[in-house]
């Protein structure tokens, strides 16, 4: 109330000031926003990890195809304390790649036989790749791989298992050739310990799997393959990758045909080479045993068997173990070989058929002088091989069996033939008085010491009479000579009618000379003076007409 008794003007005043609308509307937005974030944000998922390596929370993206779809947002070890667990906030339209197929590894650079990959993270850093394959229930805890994958899940192509119980092994990444391309990859590996067998998880990248048939067959080809047999010396080699690792090459050998395609996973065999590959394509044989006396050093179980140079089949086996082994120090045992003839190549069906005909065939044969032989395919190694061949010479016996398999007669090969040749004539050679013959030697010999001394002397006395008689005739033609030069020289001596004859000669011919003398002057001086006449000329004496000029001179 004021002092001069008015009363006071009361104002109602508001309790919310128009300020507050400011932070109103701030929530508002951040409410909005978290929303929108928390809406579109994708799911978050754990990634155990060996080690967190160049991982770092906030930086460190997860892509696929290079395309960012997740970023780690925490890194800590897992309860064991042996690994690292890694939790990473995914985008939102990546929930259908989260599958328990699906796959990450951490790229760092990286360094190997198969290449050089990842040297982008050297300015981008380490980040997390993935695949998947679209298949299999939803997850979302995941096990990293250690390494990058062979072939990412997702990848066309087709997955085969190999297998192989030889010495040769292979290692994961190791290329799978097809006529010198590389066409697949080892992805896994694992060594089963109940079958002592290495299996192989290869796959064939897309579209070369579709050259995958029932018939296909995969070989080694790693390194330089060098093959010394009873066929002689090979040497072959792949790619030049394939020297450097390991590799296996595949296709259809020749003269089978390609076989039903192949569109799950199977199995095949790792063979040696190519050529035991193509043995494959003959599955039957017609078994028999040769029993051979000779020595079976050389001899291989794969080696050829041919009839008159064509190879029919190949040594399948030599001394079986169930053979009785307690006779082999026996004098004159045998060490039974068992071959293989396959019909197949002879023209038969590859099938029971074709091995019933082989049997009766070679049954007829054995009793007309059909034999096995071991012959040498290479006189470098000493490889051997089974020769069978009709001798007409032979006895004809009856097929016997040994250990339920045909047996064919064998015969000596060349070498032991030899051998027992040589054997004869040095048994013969023993069987002479080696004393008697000696001392018939030394009494030949020395009845020919006496007749060579009888024939010198004679030779000796023979050339003496020689020597006296050409003495003697060389002195009675001298002598004659001698006598013909004689009677010569006195023809020609002085007073004899021959030497005055000469002189007189002689004496005439001068005379004529000097009539000539002046016609030669003249005819020197005029050589015209025989055919003009003229009146003649005072002859001139050079010396004379040189004194004349020198008077006048003076």
């Amino acid at each position: 109330m004021h002092e001069n008794g008015e009363p006071a003007d009361i104002t109602n005043v508001k309790s919310i000031s128009k300020i507050w609308l400011v932070p109103i509307v701030a929530i508002c937005m951040g409410a909005w926003m978290f929303y929108h974030q928390w809406s579109n944000q994708g799911p978050l998922i754990n990634i155990v990890f060996e080690n967190a390596s160049g991982l770092e929370v906030g930086k460190t993206k997860i892509k696929m195809h290079n395309v960012d779809v997740g970023e780690v947002k925490t890194i800590a070890l897992t309860e064991d304390l042996q690994k690292v667990l890694v939790t990473a906030r995914m985008s939102a339209n990546s929930e259908g790649l989260l599958r328990e197929s699906t796959e990450f590894w951490a790229v760092n650079p990286r360094i190997s036989l198969n290449g050089i990959s990842g040297l982008n993270t050297l300015v981008s850093g380490t980040y997390i790749n993935m695949s998947t394959n679209l298949e299999g229930p939803s997850s979302r805890d995941f096990v990293a791989l250690s390494a990058p994958p062979i072939t990412p899940s997702g990848t066309p192509g087709l997955h085969v298992t190999l297998n192989s119980d030889a010495e040769f092994a292979f290692k994961e990444g190791d290329p799978v050739i097809y006529k010198g391309l590389k066409v697949g990859e080892f992805e896994s590996i694992y060594f089963n310990f109940e079958e002592r067998i290495v299996y192989y998880n290869t796959f064939i990248q897309a579209p070369y799997h579709k050259l995958i048939t029932t018939n296909t067959k995969f070989w080694n080809t790693s390194g330089v393959e060098m093959d010394i047999g009873a066929n002689g010396f090979k040497v072959k080699s792949s790619s030049i990758e394939t020297l450097i690792t390991n590799g296996v090459a595949f296709g259809v050998p020749e003269g089978m045909p390609q076989g039903n395609k192949v569109s799950e996973r199977s199995y095949f065999n790792i063979h040696d080479s190519y050529d035991s590959a193509a043995e494959e394509r003959y599955k039957e044989s017609a078994k028999f045993v040769i029993l051979v006396e000779d020595t079976v050093r050389g001899l291989h179980v794969g080696a050829p068997v041919e009839y008159r140079g064509i190879k029919v089949g190949k040594v399948l086996d030599i001394n079986p173990p169930n053979a009785n082994q307690q006779k082999w120090l026996d004098a004159g045992v045998a060490i039974p070989v068992v071959i293989g003839i396959q019909p197949g190549r002879v023209e038969q069906t590859d099938d029971d058929i074709g091995i019933e005909f082989i049997n009766r065939q070679i049954t007829t044969w054995v009793e007309n002088g059909f034999r096995a032989s071991l012959q040498t395919g290479n006189l470098l190694t000493g490889a051997l091989f089974v020769n069978l061949e009709q001798y007409a010479n032979v006895p004809s016996v009856e097929m016997e069996k040994f250990q339920d398999y045909p047996v064919i007669p064998s015969i000596s090969n060349e070498f032991s033939q030899i051998t027992e040749k040589v054997s004869a004539i040095l048994d013969n050679i023993n069987d002479m008085d080696l004393i008697q013959l000696s001392e018939a030697a030394n009494k030949m010999m020395d009845d020919i010491s006496a007749s060579a001394n009888s024939m010198n002397s004679t030779a000796d006395d023979f050339a003496g009479t020689l020597k006296q008689m050409k003495e003697q005739q060389v002195s009675a033609k001298l002598a004659n000579a001698l006598e013909g030069i004689e009677e010569l020289t006195s023809g020609f001596s002085s007073g004899s009618r021959t030497n005055n004859e000469i002189n007189e000669t002689l004496d005439t011919l001068q005379q004529r000379l000097r009539e000539l003398q002046p016609l030669l002057l003249e005819l020197n001086q005029a050589p015209n003076s025989l055919i003009f006449d003229k009146a003649p000329k005072p002859y001139l004496q050079p010396g004379i007409r040189k004194n004349n000029t020198q008077q006048e001179r003076k």
